[in-house]
C-alpha cells in the first residue's frame, strides 16, 4: 500500500442496488435467506477519516436526529478498534448523498468504508476476510462493500460470489420516503418461499424482468413507491422498474439508446422531496484497492 505513513484520507462510498431480491427461506432464529444480485453503482456518500494519537473515535458531523454512538460509522470504529485493541482513536467526516431509508445500502456502505479506511490507516493489515467476519456483526450487506465488487448473494448476505456484468445506466428513484426493512421482513404477507435460480440462469437474461419479494408489501405500507413506479413507467415508456431491496428507492435499467438528456430534463420537476438520479454501474468499490484478497 502507497501512503502507509498519511494520517488522514477521503474515500468515496457507493450504494448498491438489487438487481433482483427473492426471499427463499427462513432460518430458525428468525433470519430470512435471500438471493439477489448486487450491483454497485456511483451515487457516493463521502466519508474522512483521519488518525489521531487520542483514544477516541470522534464525529465531527453527526447526522441530525442520529446519536453519533448510533451511527454506523462510529460502531465500525469502535468495532475495530476494540478488535484489535488499539490505543489510538481516529476523527471522522460523513457527508451523506445517498438518502437514508431506501433500500440502496447507503449506511451499510458508510460502514464498510471506515473499516477499510481504518484498517490502512491505523496500519493493521486485515485482510478481507477478516474484515467481512467483522462487518457482518454490523449489518448483513457490510460484507458485500467490503468485497467490493458487483457480487450474486445468498445467505443471509454472507455467501458472496463476483460476477461480471456489463457497464449499463439506471434511473433511481427515492420518493422521500423511507421503509424501516423489519416492518417488510416482519409482515406475514411476504413472500418466503420463492424458488432459487442458479448464477447461470441469471447471467443467461440479467437484464430481463426479475422480481423483488418485497416490493408488493412495500407498496402496501407506502404507496411512494408504487407512485414513483408509476413515474418512472411513463418517463421511460415500456420500461419495467422495481424496487430494490426493501425499499423505498425504485429504479430502471436504461437501454443503451435512451435519450439520457432528455429524462434529465424530466428530473428536475419531480414531486416535492423526491430524489431522481441517472447513475452508472461500477465494476468496483472506490476504496478496493486498499485492502488485501488474501
Amino acid at each position: 500500500m502507497s501512503d502507509a505513513f498519511k494520517d488522514s484520507l477521503t474515500l468515496r462510498s457507493p450504494a448498491k442496488l438489487n438487481l433482483f431480491l427473492h426471499i427463499v427461506g427462513r432460518r430458525a432464529d428468525g433470519y430470512h435467506l435471500l438471493q439477489s444480485v448486487f450491483q454497485l453503482i456511483d451515487w457516493c456518500d463521502t466519508v474522512s477519516l483521519k488518525r489521531i494519537p487520542e483514544n477516541e473515535i470522534r464525529h465531527i458531523n453527526p447526522i441530525p436526529g442520529v446519536k453519533p454512538e448510533d451511527d454506523l460509522v462510529v460502531k465500525a470504529a469502535n468495532l475495530l478498534k476494540d478488535f484489535c485493541k488499539i490505543k489510538i482513536g481516529a476523527e471522522i467526516i460523513l457527508k451523506k448523498d445517498i438518502p437514508m431509508g431506501a433500500g440502496l445500502g447507503g449506511g451499510s456502505s458508510d460502514a464498510a468504508t471506515t473499516l477499510i479506511g481504518l484498517n490502512h490507516l491505523w496500519n493493521l493489515h486485515l485482510d478481507q476476510k477478516t474484515l467481512c467476519d467483522l462487518g457482518l456483526k454490523l449489518g448483513a450487506d457490510v460484507p458485500f462493500f467490503i468485497f467490493g465488487k458487483n457480487a450474486f448473494v445468498q445467505g443471509i448476505g454472507e455467501e458472496i460470489q463476483e460476477i461480471t456484468l456489463d457497464s449499463r445506466q439506471f434511473l433511481v428513484m427515492f420518493p422521500n420516503q423511507g421503509i424501516a426493512t423489519k416492518s417488510i421482513f416482519q409482515d406475514p404477507e411476504l413472500t418466503r418461499d420463492h424458488g432459487q435460480i442458479t448464477i447461470d440462469g441469471f447471467l443467461a437474461s440479467p437484464w430481463s424482468d426479475l422480481s423483488n419479494d418485497c416490493q408488493a408489501v412495500a407498496m402496501r405500507i407506502c404507496p411512494e413507491v408504487k407512485q414513483a413506479l408509476d413515474w418512472i413507467s411513463q418517463a421511460v415508456p415500456g420500461s419495467e422498474p422495481r424496487m430494490s431491496g426493501s425499499g423505498s428507492s425504485v429504479f430502471v435499467v436504461l437501454d443503451p439508446k435512451t435519450d439520457v438528456a432528455k429524462l434529465e430534463n424530466l428530473l428536475q420537476n419531480l414531486p416535492k422531496g423526491w430524489i431522481g438520479r441517472v447513475v452508472r454501474g461500477l465494476n468496483k468499490n472506490p476504496a478496493y484497492n486498499l485492502i488485501s484478497s488474501e
